[in-house]
């Protein structure tokens, strides 16, 4: 039993027809490319510069709780948290034309490595 092209015709056209209106067309936010090119560039050096918070941990934990916490738990918290900002800037640097977060955020604070630091309170002193 062959079938006619007709039919065949027929059927793939209901189906083009049937997905085309099925569909919600998406409604994308405009780029702010000012906007976008920072979040671009600030993912660029979060890249290259995660590793710097390897020593700056070290030192900060140093500072407050003497030189063998430093080399211990400093240096556990600035492998944490390079890694966070490394991976920050890879999902900048990948999203950069997205508006998300909101009116494109900087993902982490402070935007950069060498921004000053908001003092956040904390109960250990660190």
């Amino acid at each position: 039993m062959t079938k006619s092209p007709r039919w065949c015709a027929a059927a793939l056209a209901c189906l083009v027809l049937s997905l085309g209106l099925g569909t919600v067309p998406a409604s994308a936010e405009s780029m702010d490319a000012g906007k976008a090119f920072t979040k671009l560039t600030g993912g660029a050096v979060n890249i290259f510069t995660g590793w710097v918070e390897i020593p700056k941990r070290i030192q900060e934990t140093s500072e407050v709780q003497g030189a063998a916490s430093g080399w211990t738990w400093g240096l556990l918290r600035g492998l944490g948290y390079g890694f966070v900002r490394t991976a920050a800037g890879f999902y900048e640097l990948l999203t950069f034309p997205v508006p998300a977060p909101a009116d494109y955020a900087p993902v982490m604070e402070p935007p950069y490595i060498f921004s000053p630091e908001e003092p956040q309170p904390s109960s250990r002193g660190y």
